[in-house]
């Protein structure tokens, strides 16, 4: 979007296009989405009331997976239900308010999934590396503890960013490329100097991202050369099984968002359809993988359904 639209700080309404240069086959993508939706829903849903309802589960490993649940299902929610809007009904119209808390919620609560990945990779790395000290080491209190970290380590990077937003001018056509309010497709619209909040937006995720999967590829290699010792190959088969699938699901999150941002930054040749789409996977997928990857590979959770 040029600068030299004159600058309107009262705009009120922008307009989501969905996915630019896809328009024609917005029914067709709208299935896959709207399935993985469904998954997340009744996955994540059924996850919390199984965890709540049976007292075996009330262990560390379970409650970080119950916290990994909510902020999935709050993450997909902000945004689905409008992007199945755009696709079915055209409704393109969103209110600024409402397109800032959805930005909000979007990219605070991805740094929450990220905080809680890496306290369940720590889990699982007292767990199978420490297990005569699992209860001793991770206590309620410090879980309770590690979940606040992780929500005010949230708000603390993401609180600017929204701030920023709100104090930049805004410029006509009030259209956003993007099948919901990502914070580099809003910021387009910006009249202003918006080149401190591209730089912030970029540095926090770069630095949430790569410190982040840094703890977690260095619980799992812990973990693994713990499995390796092991003298049973059936068991080393199963943690080797459960480390992989996990370690993708992880790369499913991290990989595309950071793709997704750093080709909107600076690949500008690149077709626009392909950075909203790696944007709308890794807010979807993950969700959606999560509790069949963690909750029904899981044998107290299937334990725990039969009860």
């Amino acid at each position: 979007m040029s600068h030299a639209c004159p600058a309107n700080a009262s705009l009120l309404e922008l307009h989501l296009t969905g996915i630019p240069g896809l328009r024609h086959l917005h029914p067709w993508i709208s299935v896959p989405f709207c399935i993985m939706y469904l998954v997340t829903l009744a996955g994540n849903s059924s996850l919390l009331c199984l965890v709540r309802a049976d007292p075996s589960l009330h262990l560390p490993m379970f409650l970080f997976l119950s916290m990994l649940a909510v902020i999935d299902l709050v993450m997909s929610t902000s945004i689905t239900p409008k992007m199945l809007g755009i696709f079915w009904f055209h409704s393109t119209a969103i209110s600024l308010d409402a397109c800032l808390t959805q930005m909000y919620f979007v990219h605070a609560f991805s740094v929450m999934e990220s905080g809680v990945l890496v306290a369940m990779a720590l889990d699982r790395y007292v767990a199978i590396c420490h297990p005569l000290r699992y209860l001793s080491i991770l206590t309620s209190p410090v879980v309770v503890a590690i979940g606040l970290a992780t929500l005010l380590r949230a708000v603390v990077f993401m609180s600017p960013l929204t701030f920023q937003i709100c104090h930049l001018p805004l410029c006509s056509p009030p259209i956003v490329d993007h099948s919901y309010c990502e914070h580099m497709a809003v910021l387009k619209l910006a009249c202003g100097n918006a080149a401190f909040s591209s730089t912030y937006s970029l540095s926090v995720s770069t630095w949430v991202g790569s410190f982040d999967s840094l703890l977690i590829v260095l619980s799992y290699v812990l973990i693994l050369r713990a499995v390796l010792s092991l003298s049973s190959p059936q068991a080393r088969k199963k943690a080797f099984s459960t480390c992989s699938s996990h370690l993708c699901v992880m790369a499913l999150f991290y990989i595309p968002g950071l793709l997704s941002m750093y080709m909107e930054r600076y690949h500008q040749e690149l077709p626009p359809h392909v950075q909203v789409l790696l944007a709308d996977l890794y807010l979807l997928i993950p969700p959606a993988l999560n509790p069949l990857i963690y909750g029904i590979r899981t044998k107290q959770i299937r334990d725990g359904a039969r009860r």
